[in-house]
């Protein structure tokens, strides 16, 4: 008798661990359920995002938007947020309209561009120069370049002055065209027409007092750039004015 009562006892338990197993995987299960619904936010393009865009600009233009989606239909790496700590990276590549945009399309530089490199201690700085003897082709990152400056003599705007502005300079990027208005063609004291000649943006890096030389003569004369031999030597005091005489400064 003693034996029937334990083992009625014993399957009664299992009985009732059976059913607390049950309802204990039934409550995760809709407590996961419920958390798999469980609204998240995420961005959607709206329309395409240029590559170099900003997180924070792509935002606060509105080329993409956050948008709640359940959180079971959020894929891996999705950009959530865009706040101070990521705000500043840029589109690596152009994100199309409607794409659900993930984190890893933003970074520190866009694919296929390359940041240029500075030399420690001095300035990058950007220069359209004419290109008329198509020089400018044969320009590359690490050539060095003589940049002269002529300028109007005394004021007066059709006495010319050319001197040496920089003797030595850094090529460390070359544009592929001018940020200038297009050329037009152009007729010389024969009548007869010229091709017109496009400009080249070169980049250079500086010391800062030579940079400041250099930003002066952009805004105030017409620069021109020779490439430079490497046993050449520029002479910095030589002036030439309009009637071709040389002097030394």
């Amino acid at each position: 008798m003693g034996r029937r009562v334990m083992a009625v006892l014993a399957a009664v338990l299992v009985g009732l661990i059976g059913v607390a197993a049950v309802l204990l995987y039934s409550s995760g299960a809709d407590s996961r359920a419920v958390a798999g619904q469980r609204p998240q936010t995420v961005f959607v393009a709206q329309e395409r995002v240029p590559s170099g865009t900003t997180a924070a600009d792509a935002v606060a233009k509105g080329f993409m938007v956050p948008t709640q989606i359940a959180a079971k239909g959020v894929p891996a790496g999705a950009l959530t947020r865009v706040d101070a700590s990521n705000g500043k990276l840029v589109a690596v590549t152009d994100i199309a309209a409607g794409e659900l945009v993930v984190a890893s399309r933003f970074g520190t530089t866009p694919t296929g561009q390359k940041a240029i490199q500075v030399p420690t201690g001095q300035v990058a700085m950007s220069v359209a120069l004419p290109d008329p003897a198509r020089v400018g082709t044969f320009l590359t990152p690490g050539s060095r370049i003589v940049i002269y400056d002529t300028y109007p003599k005394d004021g007066q705007a059709t006495a010319k002055t050319t001197r040496v502005l920089l003797d030595d300079v850094l090529v460390i990027a070359v544009g592929s065209k001018s940020l200038t208005p297009a050329a037009t063609p152009t007729a010389n004291a024969d009548g007869q027409t010229q091709a017109a000649t496009a400009d080249v943006l070169v980049t250079v890096a500086l010391p800062p007092d030579r940079a400041a030389k250099l930003a002066h003569g952009n805004q105030t004369g017409t620069l021109y750039a020779g490439l430079r031999g490497t046993d050449s030597k520029a002479n910095l005091s030589q002036v030439i004015s309009g009637d071709q005489q040389v002097t030394n400064k």
